[in-house]
């Protein structure tokens, strides 16, 4: 009996191990709080976010980020990559360009309207640097974005959503 004790004991533990690393290194659920990303994602939305991408670093264009803030505020957000390392945007007659090319957002509801923000302004030309990633809200008009705070550090990216949970009526994979 004593031994069925111990042994119901060890395998508790190794399951608690087992949930922390995979929560610490491979998936993470992330509630979504505010308009930024309507009408992609609504408030109180559940997703969960790969959170091995964080490692590699690779984030592709179109993909939704979970990121940290730059200040000590520990906020997080939830953003669209809109720019990579190397890419240069402008925004200019209310949308946006990517290396001179409009960027075909079929994401974004067809009458959305792009305003530069306090860091990068009308007309204004910027490239990413490297190790960094430039995000936008899908609602640009409720968004605070790279628009004005600039781009964000690869550091500061948590994972990329894989997966709408909740709710189950707007179930999704991304």
């Amino acid at each position: 009996m004593e031994k069925t004790i111990k042994e119901y004991a060890i395998s508790i533990a190794i399951c608690v191990i087992i949930a922390i690393i995979i929560k610490t290194f491979v998936v993470a659920r992330a509630d979504v709080e505010g308009r930024s990303m309507f009408p992609t994602l609504k408030e109180k939305d559940v997703l969960f976010i790969n959170r091995i991408s964080s490692f590699s670093k690779n984030y592709k264009r179109g993909e939704i980020v979970i990121f940290e803030s730059h200040n000590a505020h520990d906020d997080i957000f939830i953003k669209r990559v809109i720019a990579v390392a190397g890419d240069e945007i402008e925004i200019r007659d209310n949308k946006v360009y990517l290396n001179g090319q409009e960027l075909q957002e079929d994401y974004l509801p067809k009458d959305t309207i792009t305003e530069p923000g306090t860091f990068m302004g009308l007309n204004e030309k910027y490239k990413v640097p490297e190790g960094y990633i430039f995000v936008m809200g899908d609602n640009r008009s409720e968004s605070d974005d790279s628009r004005n705070f600039g781009p964000v550090s690869l550091d500061q990216v948590q994972g990329k959503a894989f997966m709408r949970v909740f709710p189950l009526k707007d179930f999704k994979f991304f």
